[in-house]
């Protein structure tokens, strides 16, 4: 047992298909307690990886999410919704997965055993020394992340990884090494359940802190975000009539007009 992995290890609990559906909910519930304690712990190491990438973003610089899997798909996830929250560009944080775009929908055999792959996905972006790397992989041993890392540092490239095992060859590869320990999985080696929940959150925390400092919040509001549908629409306004003062009919026209509750608080500004 010593030689495998925490998240490949045996599952604290037994005979799962003998347990009702209330045990089996208040037994993963147990466990899904263990993640958050485990990401606290981690805290400094994101809180380096944060100060290190806005200084590169400010500059121009770009993040790259490398996985393959659940950890990738989160990647993925995570990246996909920077540009209609904070009203950023969709090439300033980019989800890659082992096996390209099919691979988010169904598995693709082998494609994360390819360690050259990653590299050669990450030059088609013109990949330079202002972006920032960050590999996923709840094993820390993928070979399509490891390899893409190691050839991005070589490069002097800022590195980081989020894994869930302790001492792993990827985080050996990487500047900054985010190891969440959140324990062995309940059902045996299912990363998608408490390895997957603290990569979210992690991944959560670090595109958040950076947009925010990056200037793309106000207060505590979404204001440059993308308006997709009423429902963002609805809620641009009410934050300008709280903002502003304006009628409900007056903001919305503004909000319409300009695009951005963010770009309708400049123009007030400049009409002062």
């Amino acid at each position: 047992m010593t030689n495998i992995s925490i998240t490949e290890q045996d599952s604290l609990y037994h005979d799962l298909e003998k347990m009702s559906a209330k045990e089996l909910l208040l037994n993963i519930h147990e466990e899904d307690k263990k993640v958050l304690p485990a990401v606290f712990e981690v805290i400094p190491k994101i809180e380096e990886l944060v100060e290190q990438l806005f200084l590169r973003m400010k500059k121009g610089g770009r993040l790259f999410y490398m996985g393959a899997g659940t950890s990738g798909r989160l990647g993925i996830l995570d990246a996909s919704e920077i540009p209609p929250t904070f009203g950023v560009g969709y090439g300033l944080v980019i989800g890659l997965i082992a096996g390209g775009d099919r691979a988010i929908r169904k598995a693709v055999e082998a494609a994360e055993d390819d360690e050259e792959m990653g590299w050669k996905e990450l030059e088609k972006f013109e990949i330079n020394e202002l972006d920032t790397v960050v590999g996923i992989a709840a094993s820390g041993r993928t070979p399509y992340v490891v390899g893409a890392v190691r050839k991005a540092r070589a490069n002097n490239i800022l590195t980081g990884c989020i894994v869930n095992n302790p001492g792993s060859i990827l985080a050996e590869s990487v500047d900054i090494a985010i190891e969440a320990i959140v324990g062995p999985e309940f059902v045996t080696g299912s990363t998608r359940m408490k390895s997957g929940t603290s990569q979210k959150l992690i991944l959560n925390m670090i595109t958040t802190s950076v947009m925010i400092k990056l200037g793309r919040v106000k207060g505590n509001k979404m204001v440059n975000m993308q308006l997709t549908n009423q429902k963002l629409v609805h809620r641009g306004t009410r934050m300008i009539v709280s903002e502003l003062g304006y009628s409900e009919d007056k903001a919305k026209r503004l909000l319409l007009l300009h695009g951005s509750v963010n770009e309708v608080l400049k123009a007030a500004r400049n009409e002062k």
